[in-house]
C-alpha cells in the first residue's frame, strides 16, 4: 500500500497556495502567479512522473505516454482515468475530465463586494473574476501534466480549457 494524503489537506493547500499567490505574493501581477503556481506543479509532476514509470520500460512515443498520463497517472492522482482523449495526429492532445476533482469543490462569490477588494476596475466583472480565480486553480495541474511529460521526454506546452464546470480539457501540445 502507497503512502496516501488525505484529499481534503491537499483541497486545502491548493486553495491556500493560489490565494497566496494571488493575493499576497504577486496581488498585482496574476502572469507572474500564474507562472509560479504552475512551476510548483511542474515539480510535483516531474517527480510523480519518476515515482509511477520506475519499474516500466521506457516510452517508445508520444501517444503512449500520454496514453500513460491518460490512464495510469490518472487514476494514481483522482482515482479515475481521464474520460476521453483526441488527438489531431500532428502533437495536439485533449484530455478530457468530465467531472474534475479539483473543480469540485472550489467556492467563487460571484458578487460585487468581492471583487471590490482585488479590483477597482469597473471593467473587471464578478463573472470576469470568477473566470480568473479558475483559471488560477488551473495552472498548478496544467503544470503537473507539462512536467510528468517532461519527465518522460516529451517537452510540451500545456493548457486548460473550461467550457462547463466541473467539466475540464487540458490541451498538451507538443513541441517541436
Amino acid at each position: 500500500m502507497g503512502r496516501e494524503v488525505a484529499e481534503s489537506c491537499l483541497d486545502g493547500v491548493m486553495i491556500e497556495m493560489v490565494s497566496a499567490y494571488c493575493t499576497r505574493f504577486y496581488a498585482t501581477k496574476p502572469e507572474l502567479a500564474a507562472r509560479r503556481i504552475e512551476a510548483i506543479g511542474y515539480q510535483v509532476g516531474h517527480q510523480l512522473s519518476e515515482r509511477y514509470t520506475m519499474e516500466r520500460p521506457r516510452f517508445t512515443d508520444h501517444l503512449e505516454a500520454i496514453k500513460f498520463i491518460c490512464k495510469d497517472f490518472w487514476s494514481e492522482l483522482f482515482k479515475k482515468q481521464i474520460d476521453n482523449l483526441k488527438t489531431n495526429h500532428r502533437g495536439t492532445f485533449v484530455l478530457q475530465d468530465n467531472h474534475f476533482r479539483w473543480l469540485t469543490r472550489i467556492s467563487i462569490d460571484p458578487t460585487p463586494e468581492s471583487t471590490e477588494a482585488s479590483s477597482n476596475d469597473p471593467s473587471v466583472t464578478a463573472e470576469n473574476k470568477a473566470s480568473q480565480t479558475t483559471n488560477m486553480h488551473l495552472c498548478f495541474p496544467c503544470g503537473i501534466i507539462r512536467g510528468a511529460l517532461s519527465n518522460l521526454g516529451i517537452p510540451c506546452a500545456v493548457t486548460a480549457d473550461i467550457s462547463n464546470l466541473p467539466a475540464c480539457s487540458f490541451v498538451v501540445r507538443i513541441k517541436a
